[in-house]
């Protein structure tokens, strides 16, 4: 069984193997080489991926900035949702920060699901309040949390990116400063 496949089987809950079946045989494997774009800002998203190995981080450009919304790792999706479902310019880009394998539907072929797997609303709408409860979740965090509370929140979920992305996409995916990011894991690590 592929990851997604476990995870589809895992987030949406009760699938019967034909409903599988018929969700990945719209899927097709694909290959992105680190410092590849998947998406650039402006374009019109039309693809929902799927991270089978790799990573892959959303950013955008702001007042010259680059500002990092999220990191995708195995099991993981990636897309512009907006982008994708109102079929309107993209504000983000997703590049591969290391060669990546990702599983890819198109926005046609996604869209035929729905004809094809008749549980699919209900299956669609818990992905959609996971998707909406996972942004609920950074909003709080942001709000609510130190600095210093959200880079332990972090790091404890995710200790294995500490290793693997550089930092100052860390430190700002968790809307701080480089510098800031620093103090805190000085601290932390003595």
């Amino acid at each position: 069984m592929t990851e997604l496949e476990q995870y589809i089987k895992s987030y949406f809950g009760v699938v019967s193997s034909n409903d599988l079946q018929t969700i990945i045989s719209l899927f097709q494997l694909a290959s992105v080489k680190k410092g590849e774009f998947l998406l650039q800002s402006d374009r019109r998203c039309d693809t929902l991926s799927f991270v089978q190995s790799g990573l892959l981080r959303m950013f955008a450009i702001t007042d010259g900035k680059e500002v990092t919304q999220w990191i995708s790792s195995k099991g993981y999706f990636a897309t512009d949702l907006s982008s994708f479902v109102f079929e309107t310019p993209s504000r983000w880009n997703i590049q591969a920060l290391v060669d990546t394998e990702i599983y890819i539907i198109t926005r046609e072929d996604y869209q035929k699901i729905g004809d094809l797997v008749p549980k699919w609303s209900e299956l669609e709408k818990l992905f959609l309040v996971r998707c909406f409860t996972t942004l609920e979740d950074r909003v709080f965090s942001h709000l609510s949390m130190t600095a210093k509370e959200r880079y332990d929140l972090f790091f404890e979920q995710n200790s294995e990116l500490f290793n693997q992305v550089p930092l100052q996409f860390i430190a700002s995916l968790l809307g701080m400063t480089p510098e800031t990011f620093s103090r805190i894991r000085k601290k932390r690590m003595s």
